[in-house]
């Protein structure tokens, strides 16, 4: 597993209090890309439920509260409430979000068939499930073959992207590769007229600051600025 912090360089208008970009390696990148896989459930439990400001905490709570009576046979709340992380495929990615415990997290998730009538159409994550054909379960266990790829992407350095560039990201986390043109373009769009209001901040970016910025990205368009003005700690000079 990397390193669980990554270091970001953060261009920031001093005088207008804000953050106009950030310089960051695929580290970050890969982090950032990674959010999108997240489900609402594990979100929600990264935040903490009482530090949610929308409705989604209530509705979380209102399941964990709900009686098991009211729930259909076959479904189960923590598919709900702690779903199953999705694998992405991207290996050796930074560990900068705190491990949650998934629903069935410690078992061993494997696939069976039945090993009675010789079935080949029906396949069970549940050695106790019951065949459709001939009602016995289903306890022969079978192996999931995955799909071959031309190169793995942990030979190919892992995560999302390549670390052959640097990548510019916006405040409001809009992501693309770092180039002298799209800096300048950027600082005509934000209308700085005074390049001397401008400095060089070198951060340190931990899981603190990541649980901070997955819950600013729910709230805010300027999600840099909000994490970093407001909290001068882990910010240095160039």
């Amino acid at each position: 597993m990397a390193a669980t912090k990554v270091s970001l360089k953060l261009l920031v208008d001093a005088r207008g209090q804000r953050v106009l970009f950030a310089e960051a390696g695929k580290d970050f990148v890969d982090f950032l890309f990674n959010i999108m896989s997240l489900s609402v459930g594990t979100v929600v439990r990264l935040l903490n439920k009482e530090g949610m400001v929308c409705s989604l905490g209530k509705l979380y709570e209102s399941i964990e509260k709900l009686s098991d009576v009211y729930m259909q046979p076959f479904q189960d709340k923590d598919a709900l409430l702690k779903p199953k992380i999705l694998i992405s495929g991207a290996t050796n990615l930074t560990q900068l979000l705190p491990n949650i415990e998934s629903s069935k997290d410690s078992e061993h998730k494997g696939f069976y068939r039945c090993g009675c009538c010789g079935s080949q159409s029906y396949i069970a994550e549940d050695p106790k499930a019951t065949c459709p054909q001939c009602r016995n379960t289903m306890t022969c266990p079978v192996q999931l073959v995955e799909t071959q790829k031309k190169a793995s992407s942990s030979e190919a350095g892992g995560g999302f992207v390549k670390g052959v560039v640097t990548y510019m990201v916006m405040d409001d986390l809009m992501v693309e590769p770092m180039s002298t043109i799209s800096s300048i373009a950027l600082l005509n769009r934000f209308n700085v007229k005074d390049v001397c209001s401008l400095e060089e901040k070198t951060i340190t970016f931990g899981m603190d600051e990541a649980v901070k910025l997955l819950k600013a990205s729910l709230q805010s368009k300027t999600v840099l600025t909000d994490i970093f003005f407001g909290k001068r700690a882990n910010v240095s000079g160039p």
